[in-house]
């Protein structure tokens, strides 16, 4: 198992990567343009959606971006660092919404992955970056500091909530859930056998919480929505 797939637990407070950002003596000169960071970055996810990671090339973001090569290596030292930007701007960095309600918490979290990876794009995308990560610990670092560690640690939390409200068994094995919940979309946008669909995300955290919840929670969920 790579890597990337295999450490995603305990992420604790990652500090962002700093292969993504210039160096000091870079950043002592003129200031960087944040709107052509984001134009770099929007070109970025553009080209990935139409020719996917393998047909991405520098000059490719650059033609689209309106600016050079050379400024785009002044901001991300490589291809595959600039990929991993994009990404997580794509999947986001906002928490797994806390609205009260276990399952409905799990359900929006797990549906971001879905919605930032789902259909041509993440095929076309994520199985060969993966492949690049494969032969470079410190890229693997920061993919994982990047997008997974991030989006775990808030899904955590919201699993600490529910057995704080009494939904969940307090000897849960949060790393083992935290694994299933993401494992099935992911599975489906590396190898492409079943599409990612509306209802994935909630048939995949209903089937986990039958093993983990707790009676009080299958009672409460029964009477609301058996009726």
């Amino acid at each position: 198992m790579l890597p990337i797939l295999a450490a995603m637990a305990n992420p604790g407070n990652t500090p962002a990567p700093t292969e993504a950002r210039p160096s000091a003596a870079r950043s002592a000169g003129r200031p960087r343009d944040a709107r052509l960071d984001t134009a770099i970055l929007s070109a970025t996810r553009e080209l990935l959606a139409e020719v996917g990671y393998p047909g991405l090339t520098l000059e490719g973001v650059a033609a689209r971006a309106g600016t050079t090569k050379p400024a785009i290596r002044r901001r991300w030292a490589s291809r595959q660092l600039l990929v991993i930007t994009a990404l997580g701007e794509i999947m986001g960095t906002a928490p797994t919404p806390d609205t009260g309600c276990t399952h409905c918490d799990l359900i929006l979290g797990i549906e971001t992955i879905g919605q930032a990876f789902g259909g041509a794009f993440g095929r076309r995308t994520l199985p060969a970056l993966i492949a690049d990560l494969a032969g470079d610990p410190e890229l693997d670092r920061v993919f994982a500091d990047t997008i997974f560690h991030p989006r775990r640690a808030t899904t955590r939390a919201a699993l600490l909530r529910g057995i704080e409200r009494g939904d969940l068994r307090a000897d849960a094995d949060l790393d083992l859930l935290l694994d299933l919940l993401a494992a099935t979309t992911y599975h489906r946008v590396l190898f492409g056998h079943m599409p990612i669909d509306d209802r994935l995300a909630h048939d995949v955290v209903m089937t986990v919480l039958d093993g983990a919840a707790t009676p009080r929670w299958r009672e409460h969920y029964r009477q609301r929505h058996d009726g």
